[in-house]
C-alpha cells in the first residue's frame, strides 16, 4: 500500500466522471508506452524502473561516502543546475528544519549549500569568503562539466579549495558525478583522481533525483536514502499494478490536468501550506515545465506557498484570468505541536481560537481558500501525504514523475528533451564571444545597438 492519496472532489464542478472514463482507453496506451519504453523519449525511460533496479553496493558506497564527507565537513556545496541540484534540495528542506541554515551541525551534518545554479557574483564572492574559514567539501554534479553555469561555479571553487588544503587533499574532498565515460567533468576526474558516481544515460536531469544526483547529497545531509528509494518502489509497483483510471493517482491527475487543459485551464499552481515544502514546489516546476513546455503547448507550472502568499497571489487567484486550477500538496501531520495561549486582555481577539494547535488554524484556512477559489472557479486537486519523511517524499517524487509522462504523452509531445532550452545559450556563447559563433554574434550585437 501507499500513503499518497489524490482527492478529485473539488473538481467536480468542472469535469464529469464520464470525461474522466472516456480517457481510460487513452491512459492505457499512454501507460504501455511508458512500461513498453515504446513512446517518443524512451531512451530515457530509465527512472520508471530505477527504484527496484537501485543496487545495495551503491546504497553502501553512497553511504559510506556520505559518512567521510560528514566527518571532514562542516559545510558541503552541491554544485549544479536544474535537475541536478533541484531534487537534492527539495528533499533535503522537506525532511530538515525550517532553520537549518542558522543552526550550528545538526548532529554532527554538515550544512548543505548550493552553487552554480546562477551566475550571481555577489552570490558567488559571498560563498567563497564564507568558506574561508569552513571545513568544507564540494560534490558536483554535471553530465557534460560544460555547462555553463555550474562549470563556472566549479572551477572558482576549485580553485579555492585547492588554494585551502593543497591539490592533493582538495581531491579527497571532492566528488563528482557525471557520465560513465565521457565529458570535461569525468576527464578531470579521472585526471585529479576524484571520486566519481554515474548519471545513468538513460535518466534525463529531472527525472535523477533517486539516482547519485539526489542521493548523494541527501545522504551526506544525514537523511536514509535506503527509506527514499523504498518509498519510490512502492510507488512504482502500486502505480505499475493498478490499472483502474479511478484508483491509480499518477493515472488521475495526468487525466484530470489534460482535461481541465483542453477546457482553457492552461496554468496550474501547485500550493502548498508547509514551508518546508517550497523547494519541492520548485523542483516540481521544473519536472512539468521542461517536460510538457514544446510544440506551443503545454499547462504552465507556477506556484504558491500560503498563507502567506494569499496575501499576495491570493487576490489573482480568487478573481483574475479564469485560466488556472490548483493543486494543493497537504501534509496531515507536523512534525511538531504549538498551542495558541490564551490571554486575558484578548486584545488581538484571539481567544476563539486558543487552545488550538496552529495545524488546525491552517487546515481550516486550507479548507476555506479552497471553498472561495472552487467558488471563484478555480478547481482544486488535492495530494495528500500523512506526514514528512524519506519514505513519504520517495513516494511523492515517484507519482509526480510517472503523472508528468503520462501527462505528456497525452499531450503528444516527447516529455523527457528539452530543445528549447538550447536557445538562450546560442545567444549567451555568442554574446560572449565564444569560438565558433563569430557569425551569430555579429548578428546579435547589431539587434542590440
Amino acid at each position: 500500500m501507499i500513503n499518497l492519496k489524490i482527492n478529485t472532489n473539488s473538481v467536480k464542478d468542472f469535469i464529469t466522471e464520464n470525461e474522466i472514463k472516456l480517457f481510460e482507453a487513452e491512459v492505457d496506451l499512454q501507460r504501455k508506452k511508458i512500461y513498453e519504453k515504446t513512446g517518443p523519449g524512451n531512451d530515457f525511460l530509465g527512472w520508471v524502473d530505477l527504484p527496484e533496479q537501485i543496487e545495495p553496493e551503491l546504497f553502501d558506497s553512497i553511504e559510506k561516502d556520505a559518512l567521510d564527507i560528514r566527518k571532514k565537513s562542516q559545510v558541503v556545496v552541491v554544485v549544479g543546475i536544474g535537475g541536478s541540484y533541484l531534487g537534492a534540495r527539495a528533499v533535503i528542506d522537506a525532511l530538515s528544519s525550517n532553520f537549518h541554515n542558522a543552526e550550528p551541525q545538526r548532529q554532527g551534518n554538515p550544512l548543505v549549500v548550493y552553487a552554480g545554479q546562477n551566475i550571481g557574483e555577489d552570490y558567488m564572492h559571498e560563498l567563497l569568503h564564507f568558506l574561508n574559514d569552513k571545513e568544507y567539501s564540494i560534490i558536483v554534479i554535471s553530465k557534460s562539466g560544460t555547462t555553463t553555469e555550474p562549470a563556472i561555479a566549479f572551477r572558482l571553487l576549485r580553485n579555492h579549495i585547492e588554494e585551502k588544503y593543497g591539490e592533493d587533499h582538495a581531491a579527497e574532498r571532492i566528488f563528482a558525478i557525471t557520465d560513465a565515460s565521457k565529458g570535461a567533468l569525468k576527464k578531470l576526474s579521472q585526471t585529479k583522481k576524484y571520486k566519481t558516481y554515474v548519471i545513468p544515460d538513460d535518466v534525463g536531469g529531472r527525472y535523477s533525483v533517486l539516482t547519485p544526483v539526489g542521493l548523494l547529497p541527501i545522504a551526506v545531509a544525514g537523511f536514509d536514502i535506503r527509506k527514499l528509494v523504498e518509498g519510490a518502489r512502492n510507488m512504482q509497483a502500486f502505480l505499475k499494478k493498478e490499472q483502474d483510471l479511478f484508483k491509480n493517482p499518477a493515472s488521475l491527475y495526468a487525466t484530470v490536468r489534460n482535461i481541465l487543459y483542453r477546457k482553457g485551464k492552461t496554468i496550474e499552481v501547485m500550493a502548498n501550506y508547509t514551508p518546508n515544502m517550497m523547494y519541492f514546489t520548485e523542483w516540481w516546476k521544473q519536472l512539468y515545465g521542461e517536460s510538457e513546455g514544446k510544440q506551443h503547448k503545454g499547462i504552465f507550472p507556477a506556484g504558491v506557498s500560503f498563507t502567506t502568499d494569499l496575501h499576495s497571489m491570493g487576490q489573482y487567484i480568487q478573481d483574475g484570468v479564469r485560466n488556472i486550477f490548483e493543486t494543493v500538496v497537504r501534509v496531515e501531520k507536523p512534525r511538531h505541536h504549538v498551542t495558541i495561549p490564551g490571554d486575558n486582555d484578548n486584545l488581538d481577539g484571539l481567544n476563539y481560537i486558543a487552545g488550538k494547535r496552529l495545524s488546525y488554524v491552517n487546515q481550516m484556512a486550507e479548507e476555506g481558500t479552497m471553498l472561495a477559489h472552487v467558488d471563484g472557479e478555480v478547481p482544486n486537486l488535492e495530494i495528500s501525504i500523512p506526514h514528512l519523511d524519506e519514505q513519504v517524499m520517495g513516494e511523492l517524487i515517484y507519482f509526480f514523475e510517472m503523472g508528468c509522462a503520462i501527462s505528456g504523452y497525452i499531450l503528444e509531445i516527447n516529455p523527457f528533451d528539452q530543445p528549447g532550452v538550447e536557445a538562450y545559450k546560442k545567444n549567451m556563447f555568442a554574446l560572449l564571444e565564444k569560438p565558433g559563433f563569430e557569425e551569430q554574434t555579429l548578428k546579435l550585437k547589431e539587434r542590440l545597438k
